[in-house]
């Protein structure tokens, strides 16, 4: 150590192969010499680490990339939150019949009664006909019993072989039964709970009016009443 190489580069008195303008470099024999000159790298290293553009630099990107993905997630989660009373979707239309339906004549239809007999509706008319198949109604059976006039029969029809037997105070009413769903088939719509449909038939056999959801009386009396002429 401290000697020249063999073509005399390097200082006398240090290690060799190094710039000469790196001066005189002296590697002492107790590493512990050098102590104070590692504590001083290490502060200047330290120091460093904590300047602007460090982690600092590294932090302002995944802030904002942060920010970025909690907005697009607050607005997917607004799109997709359902939420009640939402008054977009349309309320269904009620029910009309076709136009065509009146004026029509009545189908050739054999239902049948309690001891399931086979009635032809035809030899029945003129008649009031009401299904009963999702509504009873007897409220509304009883004020069409009241208010036809003599000769015009007033029928109810139910879906199914099963004949309900119709209040003490409606023995008058024509009690049947309709199987094959013939009458319902006809007028082209399904049963809606809770509502009696009713149609008006002439002696002829023509459909001359037809209530889909069957009401007060004043709202076909002078139709029932023109069943009798």
């Amino acid at each position: 150590m401290g000697k020249p190489d063999a073509e005399g580069h390097g200082p006398a008195d240090g290690l060799p192969g190094l710039p000469p303008e790196w001066g005189r470099v002296v590697v002492p024999d107790d590493a512990s010499a050098l102590a104070a000159e590692a504590a001083q790298i290490r502060r200047e290293l330290h120091r460093a680490s904590g300047l602007p553009g460090g982690h600092r630099a590294l932090g302002l990107p995944l802030l904002v990339l942060l920010v970025a993905v909690l907005t697009t997630l607050a607005g997917l989660l607004v799109v997709t939150w359902p939420r009640a009373g939402r008054t977009d979707r349309p309320a269904p239309a009620p029910y009309s019949p076709p136009a065509t339906l009146t004026g029509r004549a009545l189908p050739a239809l054999d239902l049948v009664d309690p001891g399931q007999a086979p009635v032809p509706l035809r030899g029945l008319l003129p008649a009031m006909i009401i299904l009963v198949d999702s509504c009873p109604c007897p409220d509304h059976v009883g004020d069409a019993l009241a208010a036809a006039p003599a000769g015009v029969s007033v029928v109810t029809v139910t879906g199914g072989r099963t004949v309900p037997s119709p209040p003490p105070d409606q023995r008058q009413v024509r009690a049947l039964a309709d199987p094959a769903g013939g009458l319902r088939s006809f007028l082209g719509q399904p049963t809606r709970p809770g509502v009696a449909t009713a149609l008006l038939v002439d002696r002829t056999g023509r459909v001359t009016l037809v209530l889909p959801d069957l009401g007060p009386v004043h709202a076909y009396q002078d139709d029932l009443n023109a069943l009798a002429a």
